[in-house]
Order: C-alpha cells, then structure tokens, then sequence
C-alpha cells in the first residue's frame, strides 16, 4: 500500500555597479525546483510488506519544491492488488532548524484508482540531521481510524533511516529500522511488526543501482509471513533521477 486492508512515502553574490546588478536580477535562480526520478524494482515493499506479489515493477514521481520550504509532489507504482496501481499525492513543508538538521512535516493521500473506498490519508513528521558522511533520519507517520478505508483502525509508523557515503566512492550503505503497530491487519497478527532492511546503492550520473536484504519478524506459522509477503528477501533497484 503502500499500506491497504485488501491484503489482510545559489545565491548570486552583489555586484556594485548598477547594469551588473540587473543582469543579475534577470539571471537569479527560480524559487522553484523540481525534482522526479523513475524506477525499477523487483519488488515494491513498503514497510516490509510486498505490494506486488513479489514481482517487479516500475515506479515513478516528480516533486515541486519552493525556496521557502513548502513543497508538493506525486509518486505511483504498479501493485499487485485493488485495480493494479497505487498514486500518492503528498505536500509538506521542510525547514532547516538549525545547522545540519532539518524536519519535515506534511501529509500523504494514497490513492487506489477505480477502487472504492480505499485512499487513506496519513500525516507525518521527521526529523534529517548529518554526522560526518552519515545521514540519519527518524520520523512518524499516523493514519487515524473513520476512513473509509479504515473503518474504526488507525495505525502508527516510527522509523530510522541511516545512509553513509563512503568516501571518495559513488558507493552508498543504508540501513532501515521500522516499527508499526496498529488495529488491524496493518500491524500484523499481534498488532505490531518491525521491519528492516540493509543494503547499499552505486550512482553514475543520473542512475542508481541498488540492492538490499529486507524483512520482518512476523510469525512463519503456518506459512503466515510467505502467504503474505512478509518474509525476507534480496530486492534490486535501477533507477533515474532528474
């Protein structure tokens, strides 16, 4: 789903005299940018789970970002359940705090299109600081019960993200520590999941290889965590941003 209950996201310097200060005006830098990539998965997991039967997919989304921090963007993926396809639509505000840490808060509209009552909209809140070559992040993400899609469930997400760039290389670690607990299927059989993933990523130029080991520690009784898509698997990545 990426979470569903059918199956049970320079400045210029001045210059002094007057004609280099208007040039100067017209080449300023856009207050806006935008950024988008497209992807390859072998498999699309979110939070653990798979969203497309363990097979591959293709994933893409564009974002558009403001100078002040505000920000609003769309990402979609094909999935293996309600009508083959998956759009988020997410808009937020991003925001420095101080030297080396920056939060985000915003919220994400996942759609299912010609799937009835299935968008779930979900707020969240996270928190990017730098150490060295490692970027941390650790954020939380509610979707609260009345939804339609939800019925009277809501769920929780918290998580930790780690990257480490080595060093005069284009290699990349990463490493993912997520913990959901929720009413329904959502946080599996008991109500709470981890998931996790380690892996690494190469980048020339625009493209990104990536591969990684991703899991859960839901139960494998009775064939639970495969029946699923829950259970642990290598997954590979070719992407292109721009």
């Amino acid at each position: 789903m990426r979470f569903t209950k059918s199956i049970a996201g320079a400045l210029l310097l001045a210059a002094t005299a007057t004609p280099a200060f208007a040039q100067e005006e017209t080449e300023a830098p856009d207050a806006f940018t935008i950024t988008g990539s497209a992807t390859v998965v072998s498999d699309y997991r979110f939070r653990g789970f798979s969203q497309t039967n363990e097979e591959a997919t293709i994933q893409g989304g564009f974002t558009v970002a403001h100078e002040s921090g505000l920000y609003v963007g769309t990402w979609g993926s094909g999935i293996g359940f309600n009508n083959g396809s998956e759009i988020d639509v997410f808009a937020g505000f991003a925001k420095e705090v101080t030297s080396g840490l920056t939060a985000d808060v915003g919220v994400t509209a996942y759609f299912y299109p010609g799937a009835a009552d299935t968008t779930i909209y979900e707020p969240y809140f996270s928190l990017t600081g730098t150490v060295g070559p490692a970027t941390i992040k650790g954020g939380l993400a509610w979707a609260w019960g009345g939804q339609d899609s939800l019925g009277d469930d809501s769920a929780i997400y918290a998580y930790t993200d780690v990257a480490v760039g080595i060093p005069e290389t284009p290699l990349k670690l990463k490493g993912h520590l997520g913990y959901a607990k929720s009413d329904s299927f959502l946080g599996g059989l008991d109500g709470e999941v981890l998931d996790y993933s380690i892996g690494a990523e190469v980048t020339w130029k625009a493209l990104t290889l990536g591969v990684s080991y991703v899991n859960t520690d839901e139960t494998t009784a009775l064939g639970w965590k495969d029946a699923i898509g829950a259970d642990g698997a290598v997954l590979f990545t070719l992407g292109a941003s721009f």
